[in-house]
């Protein structure tokens, strides 16, 4: 049951891709990889969609093998909504018991995507109030000039704070001042009882 690239583009967003991609599950991992090397976006972003739902019914054996293919095919998740939609929920959630060794590979790539898909891929351990990877990889990222790099580390971060603020504040209190201003705005996510303006305040002084 393949799908043709135009049927990709005719749900034409995220929530049709989600939608529709229920309907594929059953899809095999041969026909996932065609849609993956297909140019168009939307398609790139169903066959990830497809595999998320296939990991979440596959066994312990079939979810290391549809894991090992989403690593096989990394060079196919190259754009933020595919990476965000996908490696937490599959690379992440694979590795929560095994060596994570692989993204700190990944998070010391030159490939962009390579180094998002290192941290979005921690949001699993966070769920499950696992925060070292997270830091760690983090601090990594913490001279990253990208922007997209950026709000991904802040947005890690303040999931990290949501579940634990002291662990997010330690780190805030060792780093503010030479995080991006962006990654910083990111980890704080609002006011939160003055946390902004102290760490930013703090990050202003640094820079003088």
């Amino acid at each position: 049951m393949a799908i043709r690239a135009r049927r990709c583009i005719f749900w034409r967003d995220r929530a049709g891709a989600k939608k529709n991609s229920k309907k594929y599950a059953k899809l095999s991992l041969n026909e996932i990889g065609k849609l993956l090397q297909n140019k168009v976006h939307e398609c790139r972003l169903t066959a990830l969609f497809i595999l998320v739902q296939k990991y979440k019914k596959a066994d312990e054996k079939e979810q290391n093998n549809i894991a090992n293919f989403y690593i096989k095919n990394i060079d196919r998740v190259n754009n933020w909504d595919i990476v965000d939609s996908s490696a937490s929920n599959i690379l992440g959630v694979n590795l929560l018991h095994k060596n994570k060794a692989i993204l700190y590979r990944f998070a010391r790539s030159e490939n962009l995507w390579h180094r998002r898909i290192a941290i979005i891929s921690t949001l699993a351990f966070i769920y499950e109030n696992k925060y070292t990877d997270t830091l760690k990889i983090s601090k990594l990222l913490l001279k990253d000039k990208h922007d997209l790099i950026h709000k991904a580390v802040g947005w890690s971060l303040r999931e990290v704070g949501k579940r634990s603020l002291n662990e997010e504040e330690k780190f805030l209190n060792k780093y503010a001042i030479i995080m991006p201003r962006t990654m910083l705005r990111y980890a704080i996510g609002g006011d939160r009882n003055g946390l902004a303006s102290a760490f930013f305040q703090m990050a202003v002084q640094a820079s003088v």
